[in-house]
């Protein structure tokens, strides 16, 4: 971080920008915005400049620079299009340990202005540090489109109740569940309609309400490992949290976007060692949320499919805990994807099934027959320590040792890797490749088409955030 993110209160406090023309008027409204004390210092100035200070806004002086004019300022800003003047305001600066912005000219600068979306009192600032400011406008008109203009109203109004909020509220805990209530209650649509005094009677209602906060368990699917493939409901929930109880199959990308403050709690399972038991687990989640906890359970792909999300909610159910689950997008379906492969296809699989190569011990075996049938595909989670037995039991049914099978190595993230081979190779080439979880196993027809489809780390993949706004006819 080349930059520390501050935000700094210039009420009166004195800040001279030399220059006097458009760029410099520029930096002078967002100053004057922040209610600073401006003096502009130049040989001569723009119209807009003049009219300000005939309207008292600001202070006009009319001089070339000198290292004096720095004295007593809380910061600095050179603005002109002449680099030696810019580079002595720099300096002077520097040597008086004063803020200094040079514009457009990032190595001069101790501090940087950001690309600046404002709902006042909601203020987003995003920079680049100096090295790509188009790149943080576009940032910014993303975020335009997404920040709509209540929510100033809403955080003014909010703000008038904090003080009463922490008086009936002594846990932070507390006090943040009650404002997440809030902000998903109708006091929002209120203040959207304009129906502000509405807005404050619900609160005073809220406030007066003496109930409890209640616990609730979010059981939420984070997908595969490619941060991007959350869902919208997921990222929320993530983000409201108070504890987050969450598998080693939970990528770091994914864990970074949970709340900072939120308790993380790692149960991780890996195929052959358990470091958490699933019954403990389970009795976590429900003494969490009898806590008045909001739980965000996060399970690496879809918490139905192979990820014993239906034994955790029957537990919460039995204690009669409020609970939600959020699906995310399987292994299967994403590990697939990634590696170019339809799991379904006219001409090669019409049918596919999704089988776990890890049960518990003393589970039934598998339907080995219906498994080796042709023209489908087995999607095989967990396969990788018993490939040994999955391959014997399909060619022993039937499935020819010449059916093309991809392994799916950390599917669909960076350092996703796939082998492909032939059914009658799939042990040896997974001890060979030293293949380690997760891996996914396709097995049928369908596979042979890695080859061709492969697309995952072979082409450019355009970033939507860098691109320009969609126009909306």
């Amino acid at each position: 971080m080349q930059y520390l993110p501050i935000f700094t209160k210039l009420d009166n406090k004195p800040v001279l920008v030399v220059g006097g023309g458009e760029v410099a008027l520029r930096k002078i409204r967002a100053l004057l915005k922040a209610r600073a004390d401006v003096t502009v210092l130049a040989p001569e100035f723009c119209d807009e400049l003049i009219q300000l200070s005939e309207q008292g806004e600001l202070s006009l002086k009319q001089a070339y620079f000198s290292a004096e004019a720095v004295d007593g300022m809380a910061l600095v800003i050179a603005a002109t299009d002449n680099d030696d003047v810019n580079a002595q305001v720099s300096d002077a600066a520097d040597a008086r340990n004063i803020f200094v912005n040079v514009v457009d000219d990032q190595p001069k600068c101790s501090f940087i202005f950001p690309s600046i979306v404002d709902r006042n009192p909601i203020t987003i600032a995003i920079s680049s540090a100096g090295t790509a400011p188009v790149l943080a406008r576009r940032l910014r008109e993303k975020l335009e489109t997404l920040i709509p203009q209540h929510i100033g109203p809403l955080a003014q109004l909010v703000g008038g109740f904090r003080d009463k909020v922490k008086g009936r509220f002594k846990h932070f805990a507390d006090r943040r569940q009650f404002w997440e209530r809030v902000f998903d209650s109708h006091v929002v649509s209120k203040v959207q309609s304009g129906d502000t005094a509405g807005a404050q009677q619900q609160l005073h209602d809220m406030l007066d309400d003496t109930a409890e906060p209640q616990g609730e368990v979010c059981v939420v699917g984070a997908g595969p490992g490619d941060p991007e493939l959350l869902t919208l409901k997921a990222l929320q929930l993530m983000q409201q949290a108070d504890v987050v109880v969450y598998d080693y199959l939970v990528s770091d990308e994914i864990m970074e976007l949970v709340r900072r403050d939120a308790d993380l709690i790692c149960v991780g399972k890996r195929a052959g060692h358990h470091s958490v038991k699933q019954e403990d687990t389970n009795q976590m989640l429900v003494e969490l949320a009898q806590q008045g906890k909001k739980v965000c359970r996060i399970k690496g792909g879809d918490p139905f499919i192979y990820g014993r999300g239906g034994e955790e909610v029957q537990v919460l159910a039995a204690a009669n805990i409020r609970y939600q689950i959020v699906p995310g997008i399987t292994a299967a379906a994403g590990c697939s994807a990634y590696a170019g492969i339809p799991l379904t296809h006219r001409d090669h699989a019409q049918a596919i099934q999704f089988v776990t190569g890890h049960c518990k011990k003393e589970g039934q075996e598998l339907d080995w027959q219906s498994l080796a049938k042709p023209n489908q595909t087995l999607a095989i989670y967990m396969g990788v320590i018993k490939s040994p037995h999955i391959q014997a039991q399909l060619l022993a049914h039937g499935r020819s040792e010449h059916t093309p099978v991809a392994i799916v190595e950390n599917g669909t993230r960076k350092s996703q890797r796939v082998v492909t081979t032939e059914l009658g190779q799939l042990a040896a080439q997974i001890e060979a490749n030293n293949i380690q979880s997760p891996a996914l196993l396709i097995i049928g027809e369908v596979a042979a088409l890695h080859q061709e489809l492969a697309w995952f780390g072979k082409t450019e993949q355009i970033a939507s955030y860098a691109q320009p706004l969609a126009k909306i006819a």
